[in-house]
C-alpha cells in the first residue's frame, strides 16, 4: 500500500495551475501626476476591490481543491486512500485494496463462545465487506474546510454476514452451555391444577452474535459472542396468579350452557380437559377454552341441544356411483363464542352460566358438490381372500371395518387416515379377538383380521396411482397378501395413510363374500396403467422352531422363510412411463411355533 505524507493527498489529485511569467522594467518609474481628491479616493477603492477579488479568488481556489470528488479528502477504509475519489473511483479503489487482501480476509478466525473457542470461515457464515456501502459511509463522514486541507480519517467498512448461517455454525460451540428457557405451564391431574414454573434460559442471541461478529472480524483478534440469559415472559408469580384466579376457580363448580333448544351442564371434568394454558415462544402463558376437546369431553350430550349437520351420501347402483342421500343442514353452537363466553365465566363462583347460540350449520359435502368432482368411473380395485366363512371372529371383524369405510368420500388433497376415520376398533365397537402378531408371534387380539382389510385398501390406493403416505408391511410374508405390497395396522401406534393426489374426488366402494373382501376406487381415471415389477427375493432365512406352553393363547404355525425384496410401482401415461417408485421390505422368518412338546 502507498503511504502519503501528512495532510498530503496523492499526486495526481493535486490540481495544476498554469502561472505565466512577467518581466518588470529596470528603470525607475516615472512619478505620478497629481490626481484630484476625488479621483484618489476612487484609485483607492478599486484597489481595496481588487485585492479582495484576490483573496475571494484565492479561497475559493482553496475550496474547490479541498471539496474535490465525493469522499471528503484524507479518508480512508481499511488503508485504502478514497479522500478526493468520486464514488465510482472509490468503489474501484476500496474493490482492488480487498482484491490484494483476500488471502487474508478469507482465513478462519477464531470465536469464542462462552468457556468454548470456534474457528469461523468467513466464507461459510456469508461474512463479507459490503464495498458499496462502505464507500457511502466514508462518503457521509462530515470533514470541515480546514480538516479536509489538513486532516486525515479512519472510517471503518461496513460488514455484512449470513445471520442464520453464523447463529447455526455458534450453535455448535455453544453446546451444553446453552440450556432452552423452562416455559411456564400450567394442566391438570384430573380437576386438580399442576404448575411448571419457568426457568431462564441461556443462549445465543443472533442479532448480538452477529453484531459482535461484524465489529471484532477485521481487528486480529478473537472475536467474543456473549451468551445471553433470557427469562421467560411470564413470571413465576404470574402462575401463581393465574393458579388462583382462573386454573383452581374454572374447576370448582359447573357450568350451565343455555340454549333456545334447551341446557346443558358442563362438569369440572370436561372444563380440566378443555381448558387450556399455552405459552408461546416468548414464554407468555395465555389461558384459552380449546372448543374441540370440550366436544369431546362432552361426548353426546351436546346432542339434545344441537342437530349435526349430514353430508351428501354417494354408493354404487346399477354399476355407476350415484348420490343416494342429497344430505340436510344442521344447527350447532358458535364454537368461537361459546369459547369465549365460557372462559369469561370461570374464574367466578357464582353466576356460571352461559348462553349458546345456535348457528345453521351446512355440511362438509352436499348433492352439489358431490357431483363436481368427477367421481364417474371404476379406477381401480383389489381383492383378497379370507378362510373361514363369515362365522369366524376375523371374518367378522374383516366386515366390521370395510362397512365403517365404505362409502367414503376423499376430496382433492386431502390425506385419509384409517385410523382417523374409524377411530379405536375395540369391544364397544363391535369388534372381537381373533389372532394378531405380537412380539413375534400370533396370540388372540381385539380386531385381529383388520391388517387383511388395510391391505386390500392400500393395494386399491397403489394401483390407483395415488400417494402413499404411511404404511408398515407386517413382520413376517403371508402369502395370502403380495409381497411388499401390503400394510398391517394396529391402534392407535400403526396406521394407514394415503393422499388424493389428483384433481378430482374419489370414493371407496367396499364388498365381500363369504371367502373374499373387495376395494375399489372411483374417480376420474389419469393414467393408462399401473403395474407392479418385483426384484428377486434375496437374503432368505429359515424359520427356527419353538415350543411354547399350550393353553388358549397359543396358536401354533409352520413357520415362513424370511426374505428382502423390492417393488417397483411403473405409472404409464399417454403410452410412456412417467414415473417408478422403489419399495423395499425385509420380513423375518416367522418361527414354527409348536404348543408344547419339548424336545
Amino acid at each position: 500500500m502507498t503511504l502519503y505524507g501528512a495532510n498530503r493527498p496523492p499526486a495526481d489529485d493535486r490540481p495544476t495551475v498554469q502561472v505565466t511569467a512577467v518581466t518588470w522594467p529596470i528603470e525607475e518609474p516615472a512619478p505620478p501626476a497629481p490626481v484630484a481628491p476625488r479621483r484618489r479616493r476612487r484609485l483607492r477603492l478599486l484597489v481595496a476591490v481588487g485585492g479582495a477579488a484576490a483573496i475571494l479568488g484565492a479561497v475559493a481556489g482553496v475550496g474547490a481543491y479541498a471539496y474535490a470528488g465525493d469522499v471528503p479528502r484524507g479518508t480512508t477504509v481499511l488503508g485504502a486512500e478514497l479522500g478526493g475519489r468520486s464514488r465510482a473511483e472509490a468503489v474501484r479503489q476500496l474493490q482492488a485494496e480487498l482484491d490484494r487482501r483476500s488471502a487474508d480476509l478469507a482465513k478462519p478466525f477464531a470465536v469464542r463462545v462462552g468457556e468454548r473457542t470456534v474457528e469461523v470461515a468467513p466464507v461459510e457464515v456469508g461474512l463479507a465487506v459490503d464495498v458499496p456501502a462502505s464507500v457511502a459511509a466514508a462518503t457521509d463522514a462530515s470533514a470541515h474546510l480546514v480538516k479536509r486541507l489538513v486532516g486525515s480519517r479512519s472510517v471503518q467498512p461496513v460488514v455484512s454476514v449470513d445471520v442464520d448461517r453464523l447463529h447455526t455454525a455458534l450453535e455448535k460451540a455453544a453446546g451444553d452451555q446453552s440450556r432452552k428457557m423452562t416455559m411456564p405451564a400450567i394442566t391438570y391431574t384430573g380437576t386438580t391444577p399442576k404448575v411448571v414454573y419457568p426457568k431462564p434460559g441461556l443462549g445465543l442471541d443472533p442479532r448480538l452474535s452477529a453484531d459482535a461478529v461484524r465489529a471484532g472480524w477485521l481487528t486480529g483478534h478473537p472475536v467474543t459472542v456473549p451468551l445471553v440469559e433470557t427469562n421467560p415472559a411470564t413470571t413465576r408469580e404470574e402462575v401463581d396468579r393465574l393458579v388462583d384466579e382462573l386454573a383452581r376457580p374454572a374447576v370448582g363448580a359447573p357450568v350451565k350452557l343455555t340454549t333456545d333448544k334447551g341446557s346443558v351442564s358442563i362438569p369440572p371434568k370436561a372444563i380440566a380437559k378443555s381448558l387450556r394454558f399455552t405459552a408461546d415462544q416468548s414464554g407468555k402463558l395465555t389461558p384459552k377454552v380449546d372448543v374441540k376437546r370440550l366436544r369431546t369431553a362432552l361426548g353426546d350430550d351436546l346432542s339434545t341441544i344441537e342437530v349435526a349437520p349430514k353430508n351428501a351420501r354417494m354408493a354404487i347402483s346399477g354399476g355407476r356411483p350415484k348420490v343416494v342421500d342429497p344430505g340436510r343442514p344442521g344447527q350447532q353452537l358458535d364454537n368461537a363464542r361459546l369459547g369465549r363466553d365460557l372462559l369469561a365465566v370461570l374464574p367466578e363462583a357464582d353466576g356460571r352460566e352461559v348462553t349458546g347460540t345456535l348457528e345453521p350449520a351446512q355440511p362438509k359435502l352436499t348433492a352439489e358438490k358431490l357431483g363436481s368432482l368427477g367421481i364417474k368411473e371404476k379406477v381401480s380395485s383389489f381383492t383378497t381372500r379370507f378362510t373361514g366363512g363369515l362365522s369366524s371372529s376375523r371374518s367378522q371383524n374383516i366386515v366390521t371395518v370395510a362397512r365403517e369405510v365404505d362409502g367414503t368420500v376423499v376430496l382433492p388433497g386431502e390425506t385419509f387416515s384409517l385410523n382417523g376415520h374409524t377411530g379405536e376398533r375395540g369391544y364397544a365397537q363391535g369388534y372381537r379377538d381373533a389372532p394378531v402378531i405380537l412380539d413375534g408371534k400370533l396370540v388372540p387380539g381385539v380386531g385381529g383380521g383388520t391388517s387383511q382389510f388395510t391391505t386390500t385398501l392400500f393395494n386399491a390406493t397403489y394401483y390407483a396411482g395415488l400417494e402413499d403416505v404411511e404404511h408398515k408391511p407386517h413382520s413376517y410374508w403371508f402369502d395370502r397378501y403380495p409381497a411388499v405390497i401390503e400394510s398391517t395396522i394396529f391402534w392407535p401406534d400403526l396406521d394407514f395413510k394415503f393422499r388424493n393426489n389428483t384433481e378430482h374426488g374419489l370414493l371407496i366402494d367396499t364388498s365381500h363374500t363369504s371367502s373374499t373382501i373387495t376395494v375399489s376406487i372411483w374417480s376420474t381415471k389419469i393414467y393408462d396403467s399401473v403395474k407392479t415389477e418385483y426384484g428377486p427375493r434375496r437374503n432368505i432365512t429359515t424359520p427356527r422352531t419353538i415350543h411354547l406352553e399350550p393353553g388358549p393363547s397359543c396358536i401354533p404355525s409352520n413357520g415362513i422363510n424370511g426374505f428382502t425384496q423390492d417393488a417397483f410401482r411403473v405409472i404409464r401415461k399417454d403410452g410412456k412411463v412417467i414415473k417408478r417408485e422403489k419399495f423395499t421390505w425385509r420380513y423375518d422368518a416367522e418361527p414354527r411355533y409348536v404348543c408344547g412338546g419339548q424336545p
